[in-house]
């Protein structure tokens, strides 16, 4: 009881102290709280949806998946007959068949695009009894023929549409006018869906290109039935297959395909979280290690009145406990509030999650509280032992722990063993010369030569600090020596510090060398290998719908077009093993637009009657030779046999492993109601119209605007946007770990200050001026936060570099370094230190000089 009272007394008399890393903890479980409740409320929300929409029963065609959008355009469908035999089945009380397409897009009278623009899908289909399960007409009436249409209450009220406007429906079955005669408003949180209800004959007509069929039949059971029983008996009476969902399978099934989503998207922010808390171990034990020293002629007195060391050790864990606890609730609190604000964030970029969907289960605090205090304790951990060494004796000694010498070259010495250890498996990733055993080692490398550079970062301290000294502080006269020398007084202090900062900003340099490496390799295989002038591609991942296509092919200045579509197929090599693959079918033209260079054999052969091209890859695997014969089982076609002409060199980026045929082969073997559209298409100028003909594609594609045509240089600069996009959601999810990072060099320094209270009254009172003061503590801050950077950035780079040699293995073989980004963020550390110094220098300069004086 006496330990306790004593860390109470000591934890609320030092609180400001220690004010900083509870801050630490506190941004470290709110986004680890915040992470969990945000992704478990977008699971409630999808779970309401699924469980709301779904039938008793629903029978779809065998192997649909629940998002599913295939390469025709077209949904698999059911045959209107089979509503009525399912209607007769023992059980039901009602069936009732359904139309829906994730395959369109929807726009408005001025062609802009309805859909979503977070990767919601765009659904058409009829109106059916179910929907109003989840859905209610808000105003107007349900379509009752092909002039009217229903939109949902989210859409409209983003896009400002009304009753009686008027949306175009395109489809591979052709476009659809029709003008706004409802407005649906769902009664579940719709997470972002855009969706268009049309009467059922319409919706059969435009969406699957005939009357007749459906692409789900939905059962509802009699009252007394259970889903289960039901679907046996309709199992029971239909004589072919179909998939049958009960509605727990239906939801199930729509979120297993939505969870996997949410789980990376979870554990990426996870992974974050984690980084931000050994980001904050280090400021943990910063402040410990200082507040035991501080404390070391009153841990004394308490060892020479009888405290053990046990007690003396325990009382700082108590303390670190207390710290742990507040940081740990208040970061519970705030976890809720940080999913709320990124509920309306997304709501704000088209994702509609209402907050009464907020989902905050018993585990997120528990989690939330545990990690919190077991981090806070484990940081605290190494200055508990080192207070319950202080011996009676230092009571009589000025504060303050003097370093063991001994200790530190051990340290130093483990810590060069395990740099070295880090760059030896690095240099293997190196060398690799397949991508798994490479991502091993490099993994192995970024381990080790973090933790080497952690550990060695005091003996680096005394190194870089001076060099940078030289070069930043020496231009400031003794004020700036004076800070040179703070720096150095406590190495394990400033590698401590410098060490917080450093593993953001390695992450940073590292992935800034990779993105800017895998922009600069796909711009160089570009040049070299796409004779194209034109790219024309979906925006929304969806296929080139046939009227946009013959618009394309009308367009004046083009010397050819080509089509290229993906094919589903079974192939079974020479040696007998079958692998599902997708072929490429594409117009032979396509050799120009994409220069492949072949291992064998001529590609221009592959397009060829029955004929067909492999990677180098493949060939290896399984031994095929130009000649051979390959059998090609079509997805929904017939097999074929198709002969090797040529053999392709993997070594590209660009259609890796791709295997090539003619789109007359192909539709050979495949009925054209299952051929695939094309995934992209590819355009080249007759000479000297280039210019022309890029304006008229835009022009001839203007109507279509889910699809963009792109020059070579539209394409690169796509690229690096997509990449520089990619990169500033990691550079912002790392941003906590560098403000925990800062956090740290302003405990820093604002428990230096109070540490070196006497010595700074001295020299106050020997002439020293408040702004010659306040200077010195900035500089000794620049000169910590440029410390940080300089490793953190060397590492980094050493990490980028390893990366980028294993994704030459995937054909990215140009190694990029943004010297630009790089300098920017080294300068961008030094304004990092003048900030962190702002409130210790201000507290400094404001001591009573006589007071600071008289401290003990």
């Amino acid at each position: 009881m006496t330990v306790l009272k004593s860390s109470l007394r000591n934890f609320f008399a030092h609180k400001g102290r220690m004010a900083l890393s509870a801050v630490a903890v506190l941004l470290s479980v709110a986004f680890v709280s915040g992470t969990l409740v945000f992704t478990d409320t977008m699971n409630t929300t999808f779970d309401k949806l699924f469980a709301t929409s779904s039938a008793d029963v629903t029978v779809s065609p065998e192997d649909t998946e629940v998002d599913d959008m295939p390469a025709n355009g077209r949904p698999e469908s059911l045959p209107a007959a089979l509503v009525d035999e399912v209607a007769a089945v023992d059980g039901v009380k009602s069936a009732e068949g359904a139309v829906a397409s994730l395959s369109v897009t929807v726009v408005d009278s001025e062609n802009k695009n309805m859909g979503s623009t977070t990767g919601a899908p765009t659904i058409a289909s009829n109106w059916t009894t179910n929907d109003l399960k989840s859905m209610k007409i808000a105003s107007g009436h349900a379509p009752r023929g092909p002039t009217e249409v229903m939109v949902d209450a989210d859409t409209a009220d983003k896009h400002g549409l009304k009753l009686g406007d008027e949306l175009r429906t395109i489809a591979v079955t052709g476009d659809l006018t029709a003008r706004i005669s409802g407005i649906a408003a769902f009664t579940v949180t719709n997470p972002g869906a855009a969706v268009v209800y049309f009467d059922t004959a319409t919706a059969q007509r435009e969406l699957l290109g005939k009357e007749g069929v459906f692409t789900q039949v939905l059962v509802v059971a009699d009252a007394g039935v259970g889903d289960d029983e039901l679907k046996r008996n309709i199992a029971s009476a239909l004589e072919q297959p179909y998939q049958l969902q009960t509605a727990k399978e239906a939801a199930d099934a729509g979120r297993e395909e939505v969870g996997s989503f949410l789980d990376v998207m979870k554990y990426a922010m996870l992974g974050f979280a984690g980084i931000a808390f050994l980001v904050g171990i280090f400021l943990i034990v910063n402040t410990f290690s200082m507040l035991v020293a501080q404390r070391t002629r009153e841990i004394g007195l308490m060892r020479a009145i009888g405290s053990s060391r046990r007690q003396v050790n325990r009382s700082v864990l108590i303390e670190a406990l207390l710290l742990g606890l507040v940081g740990s609730v208040a970061g519970v609190g705030a976890g809720v509030g940080l999913a709320v604000g990124l509920m309306e964030m997304m709501s704000a970029v088209g994702m509609n999650l209402s907050t009464d969907d907020l989902t905050v289960k018993w585990t997120t605090p528990v989690v939330g509280l545990v990690l919190g205090v077991f981090v806070t304790v484990l940081a605290a951990y190494v200055p508990a032992r080192r207070a319950g060494k202080v011996s009676p004796m230092a009571a009589l000694r000025d504060s303050g722990m003097p370093a063991d010498g001994k200790a530190g070259w051990i340290r130093g010495g483990i810590g060069l063993v395990l740099t070295a250890a880090g760059a030896a498996a690095l240099f293997a990733a190196t060398r690799a010369d397949e991508a798994g055993e490479g991502s091993m080692y490099l993994g192995l490398g970024v381990v080790l030569s973090l933790i080497g550079f952690v550990v060695v970062g005091p003996l680096l301290a005394g190194v870089v600090v001076r060099a940078l000294s030289a070069v930043v502080l020496r231009a400031f006269g003794p004020v700036g020596r004076m800070a040179e020398r703070n720096a150095l007084r406590n190495p394990r202090r400033t590698g401590a510090t410098g060490a917080a900062l450093m593993i953001g900003l390695a992450l940073v340099a590292c992935l800034s060398v990779v993105g800017s490496s895998m922009v600069a390799s796909a711009t160089e295989e570009l040049d070299k290998s796409v004779g194209a002038d034109f790219i024309v591609q979906s925006t929304t991942m969806g296929p080139i719908v046939p009227q946009a296509q013959q618009a394309l092919e009308r367009t004046p200045g083009l010397d050819h077009v080509t089509e290229y579509k993906g094919v589903d197929a079974k192939i079974t090599a020479p040696d007998g093993v079958t692998e599902d693959e997708q072929l490429v079918a594409a117009d032979p033209t396509y050799a120009e637009d994409l220069r492949r260079e072949t291992v064998a054999g001529e590609l221009a052969a592959a397009y060829g009657k029955d004929a067909m091209s492999v990677g180098d890859g493949y060939a290896e695997r399984h031994g095929v030779k130009v000649g051979d014969t390959i059998e090609v089982a079509f997805a929904g076609g017939r097999t074929a046999g198709l002969k090797v002409a040529a053999i392709t060199s993997d070594d590209v980026s660009i259609d890796k492993g791709a295997m090539y045929m003619n789109i007359t082969t192909a539709a050979r073997y495949i009925p054209a109601d299952k051929m695939p559209q094309n995934m992209i298409m590819f355009a080249k100028a007759a000479d000297g119209q280039e210019k022309e003909a890029y304006t008229a594609l835009k022009k001839s594609l203007a109507d279509y605007p889910q699809y963009s045509v792109q020059n070579q240089t539209d394409f690169k600069q796509d690229l690096k946007d997509q990449i520089g996009q990619l990169l500033n959601i990691v550079y912002g999810l790392l941003a906590l770990a560098i403000i925990v990072a800062v956090l740290g060099v302003v405990n820093t320094l604002a428990l230096s200050v109070v540490e070196r209270t006497r010595e700074i009254g001295l020299m106050r009172a020997i002439g020293l001026s408040r702004r010659q003061l306040r200077r010195m503590i900035r500089l000794e801050s620049v000169v910590i936060a440029l410390f940080g950077a300089l490793l953190g950035l060397g590492l980094g780079m050493g990490w980028g570099t390893s990366a980028q040699k294993l994704l030459a293995l995937e054909g990215l073989g140009v190694l990029d370094i943004p010297w630009p980004t790089i300098l920017t963020v080294f300068v961008g550390s030094a304004f990092v230190g003048l900030f962190a110094a702002l409130v210790p220098a201000f507290r400094a300069g404001r001591m009573n000089v006589l007071n600071a004086i008289a401290t003990d």
